[in-house]
This record gives structure tokens, sequence and C-alpha cells, in this order.
């Protein structure tokens, strides 16, 4: 039996792990649930799985919980609450599918205290990778990948030398927008923009993959877990999203990881791992297939892939500043604040104002999530002048 704790229990990661528990209860016991303000789905959560801890990151939203429960779950609230559901003793495995910097530093908690991590949060690797894989190693600490591109790129290469490896080659739908330019994309809406062809996910990463930028934070996240350079990821995008990515080997072989696009798939296999168990998940009908298509990306429409290469390579804190820029972005395109190109340009402006620091300690890159953040507000403020 594993004891779990999920981190974002009520988002949509979360709540497929949960749906995963629920269905392997032998496997699995929920022991600690953390989630940001939604107090009322958290408390259905607790009649369903009784954990012995539950955070909300809101503290208004915990004083109402708190105001109604009545069972025997410790409810906490705010930082000192995630950092203790990080931690928590009997936990085993800590799914970190917090959105966005804030999974930072409960992920690193969770680490220094020698949990494995069920990574969903890839802004973590992203802002700070070479801490976090740094630290992972120094605390013999797992950490699997939750992401379908990168369980699939984890499960190609088991078995294999590192050394045998020629290319990561992840796989993107292309989102909603595939195909357009971008005369095309100067008044589409928001609930266009969330309209994915294939997944189902929360508000935010659908934006990101509408801008391509979800698929340059996995570039960032895949150059981290799997110590490659940026030169040997690629990106390919594939409409149907049956493949889930592959490796190219020294000899030109080409391993792919295939199957239907249901995020509990991965989920499963991350929390299992290394044993596989058996699922009632959709099979895939080979038969019934009519193609299978692969093109390259347009990064000159789509900038934001591009633009992650660019901090990637660049290094140091250019990733976090790049990637709080996208995340006030995103926030303002979902209010309504600034259109949906807008987001490059304060991405873009965000990162060009930026004055990189080489080896940043945790403190600067907190500093730098900051400074970006407000840096992109005055950009946005004039943007809407």
């Amino acid at each position: 039996m594993k004891n779990i704790a999920v981190l974002g229990s009520t988002g949509s990661i979360g709540t497929q792990t949960l749906a995963v528990a629920a269905a392997n209860p032998d496997l699995f016991r929920v022991t600690v649930l953390a989630a940001n303000t939604n107090d009322v789905l958290l408390e259905q959560q607790l009649a369903a799985f009784s954990p012995e801890l539950a955070v909300l990151a809101d503290e208004t939203a915990a004083a109402r919980l708190a105001a109604r429960y009545k069972g025997p779950t410790k409810i906490m609230a705010g930082r000192e609450g995630l950092l203790a559901a990080a931690v928590y003793a009997s936990v085993d495995t800590v799914v970190t599918s917090m959105m966005g910097f804030a999974g930072l530093e409960p992920t690193i908690a969770a680490i220094e205290a020698g949990k494995n991590i069920a990574l969903a949060n890839k802004e973590t690797l992203v802002v700070a990778g070479e801490i976090v894989m740094r630290l992972a190693a120094e605390n013999g600490v797992a950490i699997l990948p939750v992401d379908s591109e990168h369980c699939a790129l984890f499960q190609c290469l088991q078995g294999e030398r590192r050394g045998s490896v020629e290319k990561l080659i992840l796989t993107a739908s292309g989102g909603p927008f595939r195909g357009r330019k971008r005369s095309d994309l100067m008044e589409v809406s928001i609930s266009d923009c969330l309209s994915h062809p294939t997944w189902s996910m929360g508000k935010k990463i659908t934006v990101d993959s509408a801008t391509l930028v979800n698929k340059g934070l996995e570039v960032i996240e895949a150059k981290w877990l799997y110590d490659v350079d940026y030169d040997q990821i690629e990106v390919v995008v594939h409409p149907q999203s049956i493949v889930h990515s592959m490796v190219q080997f020294t000899d030109g072989a080409v391993m792919a990881q295939l199957g239907s696009t249901d995020m509990r798939l991965p989920i499963q296999y991350a929390l299992t791992y290394p044993q596989r168990v058996g699922s009632d998940f959709a099979r895939l009908d080979f038969a019934a297939m009519q193609e299978l298509t692969f093109s390259a990306p347009d990064t000159d429409t789509f900038r934001g892939l591009a633009l992650a290469y660019e901090a990637g390579r660049c290094g140091g804190t250019m990733p976090c500043a790049m990637n709080a820029a996208n995340e006030a972005a995103v926030a303002a395109f979902l209010a309504g604040d600034i259109g949906f190109l807008d987001i490059y340009t304060v991405i873009e402006k965000t990162m060009q104002a930026h004055q990189v620091k080489v080896a940043p300690s945790l403190a600067d890159l907190y500093a730098v999530d900051e400074w970006a953040r407000a840096l992109a507000c005055d950009v946005m403020k004039k943007l809407r002048e």
C-alpha cells in the first residue's frame, strides 16, 4: 500500500489522480489532499477518501471549509499548510500538480523530506531544474514524470544507455489553432483557445498549448529530466495525439510510446512504477486508425516554442523570467485584459529586459519571478493604453 499526497487535488491532474486511486484501493491510500481555493470540491474529496490532512492555500476558503466540516481530517491553510502537506511523515509519494511557479516550494520541501515525486508541475524544472535535480540526487528521491510526453520518453528510455540517445522527439497536438497564420489569430476569443482538439486540461495549460508555450516548457523540462542538450530535443506536431513522444537512438532506431488520450494512464504509471497494473482505460484500435501524421511546428506564428528554446539555451534565471511573464500574461488573457498575440509580446519584452544570473540560488529565482511579473504587468498596461 502506497501512501500518497496530492498537491492540487481539485485541478485536472489532481482529480484524475484521485480517480486512479479510487480504482485501485488496494494499492493507494490518499493520505493528504491540498488545493488552492475550491473548498466545495475538496470537501467532497474528504468524504470520498478520508485523508489525514487537507489543506487550502487560500485562508478564507480554508476557514469556510473548517466551519462546515465535522469529519476526522485535520484542516490547515496557507503556506504553512502546503509545506506540511508536502512533508507529511507517512506519505511515500507526493503528486505535485499545483499550477505554475507556486508548486516549486512545496516540491522542494517534499524532496528534502525524502518523498518520491510524481511530477505534473513542469514549472518546477523550468525555473529551477539544476537545483531540483541536484536535491533529488542528494536525497535519493525518484522524480517520475506525469506529463504524457515525458512519461512516454521515460518509458522509451527504460533499459537503454543514455549515451545511446541521439534525440528526444516531443510530440505536440498543435492546439486549437494548428495551421492558422498570425493574421488569423488577431481576434481569437478565450473560448476559441479553450477548445482543445484532443486533451481535456485546465484553462492555463490549455492556453499554453494554443501558444505552444506549453511545449516549450516541456523542452526545458526534458533537458533536466534526461540530461540532454537542447540540440537533442526536437518537437513535431502530431494532431492525432496517439504517439506521445519518441526517442531516436544513435543507430537510427526510433522507439515510440503510444496510447489513448487519457491522462490517467501516465498518472497510474508514475504511481505504480516500476510495476504496471491492469486498468480499464481505452485501448487503441489500430485497424480503425486512418492516419498518423507529423509535421514541423510553425514557430513564426506560434512563437512560444522558439522563446522557450531561447530561454533554455540562455539558461540561468532566463527560464524563470520567461515562465513568470507567461503566467502573468495568460492570467490577463483569461481575464479578458489582453489579446492572444499579446502573450508573446509580454514574454518577449520581459526576456529582453532581463539581466541573467548564471548560477542562481532559490532566493534569486524568487526575486526574478517577482520582478518579471511586475515588468510583465507594466508591459500589459502599455499595451492597453
